[in-house]
C-alpha cells in the first residue's frame, strides 16, 4: 500500500540520518474508503494525488509548529505492507481526517518510492500559509485564502537518492 508521510526538511534530514521515518506511530495519508467516498472517484491516480495533497496540508501544519523549519512542505511516498496502515473507523467521514492512517512502527527509508518537496520559490507563500493556519482554522476567510495560496504550488518529485541534495 502506498502511503504519504508528511515531514519537514529537518524531519527528512533526521530520517535520512537514521535510515528510517519514525519512531512510530506515524500519521500518514493513503487512499482509504473514506477518501474514496469523499472524492467519488475510481481513478487511483486521482485518489493518490488527493492523499498526497492531504499529506502536504499536514506538512504545512508541521512547519507552522516548527519556526526553525524551512518553509517548504515535504511528503515522503512510502510503500508499506497491506494492513500496516490503518484508518480510524470512528473518523472515516470526518473531513479533517480524510485519508489519514496510522502506521504502528517506523518505516525504513529504503521503502520510500519518492520524496515530494516544494520548490524554492514557494517559500514565501508557504511561510504566509503557516502563519495564517490558526486564523483559517477559526473561519477567517482571508487567512484561508492565504493557506490555499500555498496549496497552489505543486510539490516537485525527487528520487530517494536525491535526499542529500534536498537537505544540503
Amino acid at each position: 500500500m502506498r502511503v504519504y508521510v508528511p515531514l519537514t526538511l529537518p524531519g527528512l534530514a533526521a530520517a535520512h540520518k537514521a535510515g528510517e521515518i519514525g519512531p512510530g506511530p506515524l500519521t500518514a495519508y493513503a487512499v482509504t474508503p473514506g477518501l474514496r467516498e469523499w472524492y467519488v472517484s475510481d481513478d487511483i491516480e486521482e485518489l493518490e494525488y488527493a492523499a498526497l495533497n492531504r499529506a502536504a496540508s499536514a506538512s504545512l501544519r508541521l512547519i507552522a509548529g516548527n519556526p526553525d523549519a524551512a518553509r517548504r512542505r515535504v511528503v515522503v511516498a512510502v510503500d508499506v505492507p497491506d494492513g500496516a496502515a490503518v484508518a480510524d473507523p470512528d473518523r472515516s467521514l470526518d473531513s479533517s481526517s480524510l485519508g489519514e492512517v496510522r502506521i504502528a512502527s517506523s518505516v525504513a527509508l529504503t521503502e520510500a518510492a519518492a520524496v515530494h518537496v516544494d520548490a524554492d520559490d514557494s517559500e514565501k507563500d508557504v511561510a504566509a500559509a503557516a502563519a495564517a493556519l490558526g486564523a483559517a482554522d477559526l473561519g477567517d476567510g482571508d487567512a484561508q485564502f492565504t493557506v490555499d495560496g500555498a496549496e497552489d504550488h505543486e510539490l516537485l518529485w525527487f528520487g530517494i537518492q536525491e535526499i542529500p541534495n534536498l537537505i544540503g
